[in-house]
């Protein structure tokens, strides 16, 4: 007795299915809800990192404070490290060689030149372990309502430049979290294929705001848009809203993760990228405040 294999619609980008052609790589974006623990944070990263390795993905991004959640919010300027070494940017090192993966490092907390402060970083390690990119967050997030309140211009010190920096899968863009509500941040990049926004977004803004600043995002640069979320309760008390997702240059949510630990996965097709841009020339067509072009960064500073 045979039974019919059940099939699935695919949410349409508009173009028609996006099929897998030459060129074509898949990306992860993992979700946490970190705690306190540097160490117990590195091993749930590890695991969800060879969780995406093993299927498929070549290019990996944690979220922000993937390694720590503090109890406090000093707590992040106790564990910085100088820049090129300390266990966060080992493992992180150690990971990308051990998998053979290019890994965006959500946001590691790196010294400063006030002792009182940190940098919140994403650090891009290649496939040899090698850092090969750098981005200093820019704009700190800031918010008071009711009893919720957050002012991360207390603990870090902002980043001044933009980061775009060329790789195997294409132009890729920084950013971090608060970042996501600056458009002009992502115009500054250039032309890019990818952004990538690690973020760890409260359940308040994130209910309200994330998912359409992502996918707006994504559609105004007719770019992929990797977004790795904190998402969950956190032993700090604090609830982080999750929603881990990957959408593509039309603005296409392609997988999801509302909450918990776990991998978000799709493909990255640039030949259908290119059909897009090429139907909708959206980004020549610019006449407003026309981007200067961005500064690529690397593991020297």
């Amino acid at each position: 007795m045979t039974s019919a294999a059940k099939t699935t619609k695919t949410p349409d980008s508009g173009f028609g299915k996006a099929r897998p052609l030459p060129g074509s790589f898949r990306v992860a974006a993992i979700q946490m809800a970190s705690g306190p623990q540097v160490g117990a944070n590195l091993s749930e990263a590890g695991r969800l990192i060879k969780m995406a390795a093993d299927q498929g993905a070549g290019l990996i991004g944690l979220p922000e404070y993937f390694a720590i959640m503090g109890m406090h919010e000093n707590d992040k300027v106790k564990v910085a490290e100088d820049f090129g070494k300390g266990p966060i940017q080992e493992f992180l090192s150690r990971s990308a060689k051990r998998f053979g993966v290019w890994i965006v490092g959500g946001s590691v907390p790196l010294k400063s030149p006030d002792p009182h402060k940190i940098r919140n970083s994403c650090l891009v390690y290649d496939a040899e372990g090698h850092c090969v990119a750098r981005y200093d967050k820019i704009h700190l997030f800031g918010f008071k309502r009711g009893a919720e309140h957050y002012e991360e211009s207390r603990t870090i010190l902002p980043g001044s430049e933009v980061v775009a920096f060329d790789s195997p899968f294409g132009r890729i863009g920084l950013s971090i979290c608060y970042d996501l509500r600056f458009p002009e941040l992502y115009r500054a990049m250039g032309q890019v294929e990818l952004i990538f926004v690690p973020s760890a977004f409260t359940e308040t803004t994130g209910r309200a705001h994330w998912e359409t600043l992502v996918r707006a995002r994504a559609i105004e640069n007719i770019a992929y848009v990797v977004a790795p979320a904190q998402g969950g309760y956190h032993m700090n008390g604090r609830e982080t809203h999750g929603s881990t997702m990957i959408v593509d240059p039309w603005g296409v949510v392609l997988d999801q993760l509302p909450r918990g630990s776990g991998v978000v996965i799709a493909g990255v097709n640039p030949v259908h990228q290119a059909e897009l841009r090429t139907s909708l020339p959206a980004l020549s067509h610019r006449t407003l405040g026309l981007a200067t072009p961005t500064k690529t960064k690397t593991g020297n500073k």
